[in-house]
């Protein structure tokens, strides 16, 4: 079930690191993180694409509300959504990359498909 991971943070903290995640995802393209992180940015930034796909004024609102920066919630609906409006889902994909250096956490790349 997605949103369950607490990635060893506070609610509050958790939320904002993941807003931001995704809205990094979304104007960047791809991210380099650990693979629970990856996992559950992956969840948000598909909700995000599937909403933006009908750009209704509540549609924008939830987007709005959750996407940090006003440029890439612009993005998602003018340029990311209408390329995934024939497509259900799976609009990333996550590829693991190995562990990491320091602390061997399992690392992943997650982009947009």
């Amino acid at each position: 079930m997605p949103g369950t991971r607490k990635l060893g943070r506070k609610t509050d903290a958790r939320q904002a690191m993941l807003r931001a995640m995704v809205t990094f995802l979304l104007e960047k393209g791809r991210i380099e993180t650990t693979v629970t992180r990856a996992k559950e940015v992956r969840a948000m930034a598909e909700k995000m694409i599937t909403i933006a796909k009908e750009p209704t004024l509540a549609n924008k609102r939830l987007v709005f509300a959750y996407v940090t920066k006003e440029a890439v919630s612009k993005k998602l609906f003018d340029e990311i959504a209408p390329n995934y409006a024939d497509r259900k889902g799976g609009y990333t994909r996550i590829i693991r990359t190995g562990a990491r250096r320091g602390d061997a956490a399992e690392m992943a790349i997650i982009e947009l498909i």
